[in-house]
């Protein structure tokens, strides 16, 4: 194929970010965009100077009718599990936002039904192409701390601030609160840097009168002997991202994009990181083309999944039972 044809399902907030990145690659372009709102979508095309794209306000129209390669979705949580399966069905890749989808079950049957119709599934944690983390992940699987015994990952934000009245604060459309939404962010980190399994979990949930958590503190042990705390802190002044990776012969301290390699009695070390060659729009787009294998599949996104659901279930909160209940309305 000359170019990657890609829809767009979705066009607020991040799909703006995947548009700037697609519009820097010759061998993609932004075909097709659905939305059901009207200002949305005027906005998109506007902004991204994309006069010739095909506008849809219903998903299913798009996929019928335009001619696709691959799609990228960018819409509310819990639409991702329906409309993964459609664009799978109707033949084309996919690329979801995070969090892939709200339950492990919906995360299987996707992966099955993407091996089944021969199509790649990425999905979009772009923390996998930065060189912070890149560098984290390299330096404990080449032992530069040693082995590894502990991790502490911690994220505040103003997301309580910023959410009333929105999508997110609704868990028929979000599928959890802070946990499901950025936090999705910092559990993808800790579980793909360290490649550890958890097994158990004790967390501790406020919600600050909202139907979704905001506040999440979490103890997690792993199977191969580590703990952890997760700290995700929606009701904050500003963001700040913290991770500590200690290890028996020295640690890996991150604070907002800085990091400091420590080992004991010695003076702090300032590592070179790697550069930065691709991110979440360029490796899916080279995937496709065969240049690679995809970077991030639902294989590992199941994982992010699944110690979510685990730290919902522990707590007691279910975010299908306040939606019912017509919490968040």
């Amino acid at each position: 194929m000359s170019k990657v044809r890609i829809g767009m399902i979705g066009t607020g907030g991040i799909a703006n970010w995947h548009a700037r990145q697609l519009l820097e690659l010759p061998e993609a372009a932004i075909t097709a965009i659905a939305d059901p709102s009207a200002d949305n979508r005027a906005k998109f095309v506007t902004e991204h100077k994309l006069e010739s794209v095909s506008a849809y306000s219903d998903y299913k129209e798009m996929l019928a009718q335009a001619e696709l390669d691959a799609v990228i979705i960018c819409s509310p949580h819990t639409l991702h599990y329906e409309q993964a399966s459609d664009v799978l069905n109707r033949g084309l890749h996919v690329m979801i936002e995070k969090p892939m989808v709200c339950s492990s079950e919906e995360a299987r049957q996707l992966i099955d039904l993407s091996n089944q119709v021969g199509k790649l599934m990425q999905v979009s944690y772009q923390r996998h192409f930065q060189p912070e983390f890149l560098y984290i992940k390299e330096a404990i699987e080449n032992g530069e701390i040693g082995k590894l015994t502990s991790i502490t990952a911690s994220l505040y934000q103003e997301w309580r601030q910023g959410t009333p009245g929105s999508w997110r604060a609704n868990p028929a459309l979000s599928g959890g609160g802070f946990l499901m939404d950025s936090g999705s962010h910092i559990i993808d980190v800790l579980l793909w840097t360290t490649g550890l399994t958890p097994v158990e979990v004790k967390p501790q949930l406020h919600m600050h009168g909202t139907p979704v958590e905001i506040d999440t503190f979490t103890s997690i042990r792993f199977a191969e002997g580590q703990v952890a705390g997760l700290n995700l802190v929606g009701f904050s002044p500003c963001w700040h991202e913290t991770f500590v990776f200690c290890g028996e012969n020295g640690g890996i301290f991150y604070d907002n994009g800085r990091i400091t390699l420590r080992r004991l009695r010695e003076e702090p070390i300032v590592p070179e990181l790697p550069k930065a060659s691709t991110n979440q729009d360029k490796s899916f787009v080279d995937a496709i083309l065969g240049r690679h294998e995809v970077l991030v599949p639902g294989e590992f996104a199941l994982k992010v999944v699944k110690l979510s659901e685990m730290i919902y279930e522990a707590a007691g909160y279910s975010p299908l039972t306040a939606a019912n209940n017509g919490e968040g309305e």
